[in-house]
């Protein structure tokens, strides 16, 4: 049992200042004889809900074709992701075409890895396929795993046409594709063409495969929509979430049409996109943007609610709810997301400095996983 003691509390209702409890794992309506954590000065925010990260594509390849293992690169992630405040994080694992990390061998690998840490991690990790357009060959094991449980949300990507048939052709992007896959930049060429061959097969796939997510009450999200046919398709299958919409009207016409639309934290704190993609800050301002994730950055996600107050775009508590409340709803977490009596007690202690958030700690299903000063600790 714990007591937050002095807090500044954020609520669904907004602030207040009182004592918070938790007992059971829950936030409760008090909490006998509970340990007490000094919250003075503190806001007392619910935990973050990265919807989309891959920043652990880091520590499982530091550099290009040096590998660890994913035992140790996911317990890695786990002290990040906790230590920038981060409670629920869906990995986004790219089952891909491509060879290399990208492979549909390692999406394998990973499922069952976080299935099997589920529980023994600090910050509660979960499945994000996000399954390439043209990775026909893997549709009968990928439906295999929704069938398992195994995923927990399911993008559609298609890097195919969105970085090597793009116009122009997105270098960097495309360099970046070659270095991962392990093959020399010819037969990565080879490769393109062998798999551009079964496109007329793309459209009907991807329908099988969101239907039997529907089926599993699996949120499907689409991703990097760059037209107003990619939008209308990816919502005749099912998608309820477009992330990283490529173009204002995309974005807009995603917002409009009711789906939650997600953008990339760093783009907020680095004051814009770095493929030149719309901004981040002012497709929130405009209503166009309803949830940040994590992206490539762990970091980001604390600090973007803070930039976006800073900058003038909105509110605290609206900025705040672009990475719990909102989507705690669009991945249908109906116990977390927000302060209040019988939720999950996932929470954070944050010192709003002038030079921008530090975190003091995090508490993940009512346990203190992290805490930057004992002193505030009394048993």
């Amino acid at each position: 049992m714990l007591e937050i003691v002095s807090g500044k509390i954020l609520t669904p209702t907004g602030w207040r200042a009182d004592n918070l409890f938790i007992a059971d794992g829950l936030i409760a309506q008090d909490a006998p004889r509970a340990t007490k954590l000094d919250a003075r000065g503190l806001m007392v925010l619910p935990g973050m809900i990265d919807i989309h990260g891959d920043a652990f594509e880091r520590q499982i390849m530091p550099r290009p074709g040096v590998s660890f293992d994913l035992g140790l690169a996911l317990r890695d992630t786990d002290r990040q992701l906790i230590t920038n405040g981060i409670t629920t994080a869906y990995h986004g694992v790219t089952s891909s075409w491509e060879t290399g990390l990208r492979r549909v061998e390692n999406a394998r690998a990973l499922a069952h890895m976080i299935a099997d840490l589920r529980g023994r991690t600090a910050c509660d990790m979960r499945f994000h396929l996000r399954h390439e357009a043209f990775n026909l060959a893997a549709e009968e094991e990928t439906l295999t795993w929704i069938a398992e449980g195994l995923i927990d949300a399911l993008a559609f990507n298609d890097h195919m046409r969105g970085i090597v048939l793009g116009k122009p052709i997105k270098a960097s992007k495309l360099r970046d594709m070659v270095a991962r896959s392990g093959l020399s930049e010819a037969d990565f060429m080879v490769l393109i063409q062998r798999t551009l061959a079964q496109e007329s097969e793309v459209p009907a796939s991807l329908t099988r495969l969101a239907q039997a997510a529907r089926r599993k009450g699996i949120p499907l999200l689409s991703h990097d929509d760059r037209h107003a046919e990619d939008h209308q398709f990816f919502g005749q299958i099912g998608c309820t979430i477009s992330e990283f919409p490529t173009t204002n009207q995309v974005a807009q016409l995603a917002t409009q049409s009711g789906k939650e639309t997600v953008f990339g934290a760093p783009n907020v704190v680095r004051g814009g996109s770095h493929t030149g993609c719309p901004t981040a800050a002012d497709m929130a301002q405009k209503g166009f943007c309803t949830i940040l994730a994590s992206d490539y950055y762990y970091p980001a996600l604390l600090n973007a609610p803070f930039r976006l107050v800073r900058d003038n775009h909105m509110a605290f508590e609206k900025a705040w709810s672009l990475v719990s409340e909102n989507p705690a709803r669009a991945l249908g977490l109906a116990d977390r997301g927000q302060i209040a009596l019988g939720k999950r007690a996932d929470l954070i202690l944050v010192d709003p400095q002038a030079d921008g958030p530090r975190l003091m700690a995090t508490i993940a299903g009512g346990e203190i996983v992290w805490l930057s000063d004992w002193t505030r600790l009394k048993v």
